[in-house]
């Protein structure tokens, strides 16, 4: 058995869960985000980062194992001063403020000393003696400049300590002939063949041409294969049957060594390797393996080889194959989507035209029907219940509605497997209801959206908007009737959910109702993750288009986050000051719901509500934000801006009005309210209550006539909020009572 152990730093906040971050200074663990876990109790929560890194280097054995050799927890005072952010201004907290920062003090078994700051996701290294000073370095430069409601979430928990987590994993077993030598090969490959491999898919429902075909190619004499289809469509699965009809097949035949099929990866072959040159000769040491027990090497990626190696495909691991591949001393099947051999072909063509290719074609609607009812059989014998035929159907519907970059049917397949793994557990099969409430768990879409049978009437949806954006009743009606055609199921598929255009003076609620709009199909609480909000303002200069879309070099912002958050809101503000080359970029969003980038990868918007904010046809008006007789016509100043092919693709240009006095009102209640449901009154129990006057003063204060109602925020954070914050700290026996919000003298009072 091999044994990994690594520290975890586990702290309670003030709901009562426990949070575990594993410390992992020198990725040990290659991830892109730090492993996190949350539970009810430390227990369950260390015990998910445990099942974790076992499940890592069983899958991955041939990666490092961690050199901590002894770990500590220790504290330390910083200060930093929070800022308040509105509207790109900057308003400074009247101190500092001093957090008392936990860091994970680690010794590597090289010597090496490191620190971690899990809460805040710092590692570095340091020398003897510097600990300290980064430690105040590297939270300053994180925490300063925020707003007091994160540094807020900085303050010590209510318990915080220090687990080592230990976990065993079997060592790699060598499944070859004995005398056959594989020692390079199983450090960098594992065998195809084994159990353990083969139950990792499913068998390949609806595919059996194509494994009969592939059966073929690969009992040809130097025959190599690639695979290409979408992700999902079954190309592992086809490739491990081929494998078990070929083995069958060579059991019966006099052949000395049976074939093998070995699967690797271009990041698993320079595993480990430090000094140039060594992967060429591993590589050597490979091929020679493979060639003496007439082998077969399969790639995971074949874009992933192509750009593994070197500084560029020429010295890549693929160039290194070809030759060996060219002579015929090495055969290759290998698997990418139609977009990845396009860019293979790009980068290396004559590596690529050494493979015949086979093409995994879509399956047509009545095939995945078909297919999912196979899988639907296999479960219900499985797990010996009868589940609803309508599964499939249900199943098939959202998938291909809201799931555009897999294909049918690893992704439904998949889907159905894990529902029947939580229901067969109490011997009932799931109910057609529940495949709906897990597709609203995993997109974030609410079940009662996606749900046909369910009624949703139109004056609950208009009062939902009403409730939170005051004053804009024409605006409340147009994204009204964009939600009841979704949840219809009208609207257009091959197009985003809606394209709308939000015009009107600043302060007025645009940016609100795009928020309120998340939350509407997104869910509570989402609102940080499903609105992707751009400043079109920074993308008014030549090569704007290209910093959206991403280049060869580098994918763009708008599509690197869309392609994140594929079930989103993408908010476009002050859209008329993008350059007119960003406008031709949407023109084929809008009306094909999907952009390709220069690599020729394909990210689509049709899961997305594109809502676009400008204040054309304002700058007549003076004061901006006060209501005005005349208003102007923004429908005329859109139409004269835009050019009509823009324009036309636009679903609905929604105007908003200057804000009456009685608004301002309502927003200030608003906002007071949303104060009062802060983590620090609701953990004391405290409720906020305020006056009718002290209303009107932070409304009559906080509305300026050239921003509308925007200011209002600051006003209420300094007129409220932080005086609020001193009386609670004064007070810390406050609990379980009323803190009221009086005017005295023409000033703010809070007791």
């Amino acid at each position: 058995m091999k044994v990994h152990k690594f520290p975890v730093l586990v702290w309670k906040d003030v709901a009562g869960f426990y949070t575990a971050s594993l410390v992992d200074a020198e990725g040990a663990v290659e991830i892109l985000v730090p492993v996190v876990s949350y539970a009810k109790t430390s227990r369950e929560a260390v015990s998910q980062i445990k099942q974790y890194i076992t499940w890592y280097y069983t899958k991955n054995p041939w990666a490092e194992a961690p050199s901590v050799s002894s770990s500590k927890m220790v504290s330390y005072k910083v200060k930093v001063r929070p800022e308040f952010q509105l509207n790109g201004r900057v308003f400074p907290y009247e101190r500092n403020l001093t957090l008392n920062v936990t860091v994970v003090d680690c010794t590597h078994s090289n010597g090496m000393k490191s620190a971690a700051i899990p809460r805040l996701g710092i590692e570095f290294f340091y020398t003897q003696g510097q600990l300290r000073d980064l430690v105040r370095h590297y939270v300053q430069r994180r925490v300063s400049g925020q707003p007091p409601k994160v540094v807020s979430r900085l303050l010590p928990p209510e318990e915080i300590f220090l687990e080592t987590v230990t976990a065993k994993t079997p060592r790699e077993t060598n499944p070859t002939d004995q005398s056959a030598c594989v020692a390079s090969l199983s450090r960098v490959a594992e065998p195809m063949g084994t159990k353990t491999f083969k139950s990792r898919f499913s068998r390949p429902f609806g595919r059996d041409q194509s494994v009969a075909e592939l059966v073929k190619r690969l009992s040809g004499q130097g025959s190599n294969v690639l695979l290409v289809g979408e992700r999902g469509s079954g190309k592992t699965s086809v490739l491990l049957e081929a494998i078990r009809k070929i083995e069958r097949q060579e059991k019966s035949t006099e052949r000395p060594h049976p074939r093998r099929f070995w699967q690797t990866r271009g990041a698993r072959i320079i595993a480990g390797m430090r000094y140039l040159g060594e992967w060429e000769e591993r590589l050597e040491q490979v091929i020679e393996e493979v060639s003496d027990i007439q082998g077969v090497l399969c790639l995971e990626s074949l874009q992933e080889i192509l750009q593994t190696g070197g500084r560029g495909p020429e010295s890549s691991i693929a160039a290194f194959l070809m030759p060996y591949v060219e002579r015929g001393e090495l055969v290759l099947i290998a698997e990418a989507t139609p977009a990845e051999l396009d860019r293979s072909r790009r980068l290396l063509p004559e590596f690529v035209d050494l493979f015949g290719i086979m093409p995994l074609p879509e399956f047509t609607t009545p095939e995945a029907h078909a297919v999912l009812a196979e899988v639907l059989g296999q479960l219900n014998k499985k797990h010996r219940i009868e589940a609803d035929p309508a599964i499939v159907g249900e199943c098939y519907r959202l998938h291909k509605r809201f799931m555009p970059y897999q294909s049918f049917p690893g992704k439904a397949s998949s889907f159905l497997f894990q529902l029947f793994e939580k229901k067969s557990k109490k011997g009932k099969p799931p109910p057609r209801r529940d495949v709906v409430d897990k597709f609203s768990v995993e997109t974030g879409l609410p079940a009662h959206l996606l749900r046909d049978e369910e009624p949703y009437p139109v004056p609950e949806i208009l009062d939902f908007f009403r409730t939170r954006v005051i004053g804009q009743e024409q605006a409340c009606q147009a994204v009204t009737e964009l939600v009841s055609t979704f949840k219809a199921g009208l609207n257009d598929p091959r197009k985003p959910l809606g394209v709308l255009l939000f015009c009107g003076p600043t302060g007025v609620g645009k940016t609100e109702m795009a928020k309120t709009l998340t939350k509407c199909f997104f869910g509570a609480g989402t609102v940080s993750e499903r609105l992707v909000r751009l400043d079109m303002s920074e993308y008014g200069g030549p090569g704007a288009a290209y910093r959206l879309m991403g280049t060869r070099e580098r994918p763009g912002e708008l599509v690197r986050r869309v392609r994140q958050q594929p079930f989103s809101v993408v908010l476009l503000d002050e859209v008329e000051k993008a350059h007119p080359d960003v406008f031709d970029l949407l023109l084929g969003v809008f009306d094909e719901g999907r952009l390709t980038d220069p690599w020729g990868r394909v990210t689509t918007f049709r899961s997305t509500v594109l809502v676009m904010t400008s204040n054309l046809g304002v700058s007549a008006l003076r004061p901006v934000g006060l209501a005005q007789k005349g208003t102007p016509s923004y429908q005329a100043e859109v139409m004269n801006f835009f050019r009509p092919e823009f324009f036309n693709r636009i679903d609905s240009v929604v105007s908003f009005h200057p804000l009456e006095p009685q608004h301002i009102l309502e927003i200030a209640a608003l906002e007071l309210k949303a104060l009062g449901g802060r983590e620090g009154l609701d953990r004391r129990g405290v409720t906020l209550r305020w006056s009718k006057q002290a209303l009107e003063h932070l409304a009559d204060r906080g509305y300026d006539p050239r921003y509308g109602a925007r200011p209002l925020k600051r006003t209420i954070e300094q007129g409220v909020g932080v005086p609020l914050a001193r009386h609670l700290v004064e007070h810390p026996e406050l609990r379980d009572c009323f803190v009221d919000v009086e005017v005295h003298d023409g000033r703010i009072t809070v007791y």
